[in-house]
């Protein structure tokens, strides 16, 4: 494997992963879901540290502990921001897909997508910062969840597959059965040697989840 920055924080609200990627250090880099509340700081800390320039902003998928900070990153560094056509919606209009508890907390709130938001679909490659990042369509938590390898190197696995668990596909547009389908035709054929950088807790690999992660053995010894 070639030699890959990659950083992260978690958001103060739900500890959503914001994942940055760039070739090395002092280069121009790639933000993935940014989180709530507004982590510009946080962003800034690590850009920084490294040396980064942002040129991207990505959502792997249209919940706002994802997507809260997209906005204000994007137009505050002028650059565009991705996520999949069907969740799109989500960047202004959040309340589609998330449940009535969370709903109630939006009401005072006003959402606007980005300048400058690329909607991406199942297979896509988006060349950035010398990197190929494949956009994979794997519905289930959301209609529009999307999980991305780049450089076949790295799985950003958003809410579709934890260190030993799944997302949860109970809110509006999320499908256990479509879920389920994901699992099975999309993240099990992926190669064991990917670092997967998952929307929540730990990072981990492909191998160890293909051999722990119940909801995947339980796939394989189904089909």
């Amino acid at each position: 494997m070639k030699s890959v920055l990659v950083d992260s924080f978690a958001a103060p609200m739900y500890a959503t992963n914001c994942w940055v990627i760039a070739p090395k250090a002092g280069s121009e880099c790639v933000v993935i879901d940014p989180g709530m509340p507004d982590v510009s700081q946080q962003l800034d800390e690590i850009l920084k540290k490294h040396s980064l320039k942002p040129v991207a902003v990505i959502a792997t998928h249209g919940h706002l502990d994802h997507t809260f900070s997209i906005q204000p990153i994007a137009d505050g560094y002028s650059i565009p921001a991705y996520i999949h056509s069907l969740d799109r919606v989500a960047l202004a209009h959040p309340e589609r897909i998330h449940g009535p508890e969370f709903v109630a907390t939006l009401s005072a709130m006003d959402f606007v997508e980005p300048k400058d938001v690329r909607e991406l679909r199942n297979e896509e490659v988006v060349e950035l910062v010398g990197m190929k990042f494949k956009a994979i369509h794997a519905p289930g938590h959301t209609a529009g969840s999307l999980v991305f390898v780049v450089d076949d190197e790295l799985l950003v696995s958003g809410d579709v597959l934890f260190a030993g668990s799944i997302g949860r596909t109970d809110l509006p547009s999320g499908s256990a059965e479509a879920m389920e389908t994901t699992l099975r035709k999309k993240i099990l054929p992926l190669g064991d040697h990917l670092r997967v950088l998952p929307g929540h807790y730990a990072e981990t690999t492909m191998a160890a989840e293909k051999k722990n992660n119940p909801y995947l053995t339980a796939l394989k010894g189904r089909y």
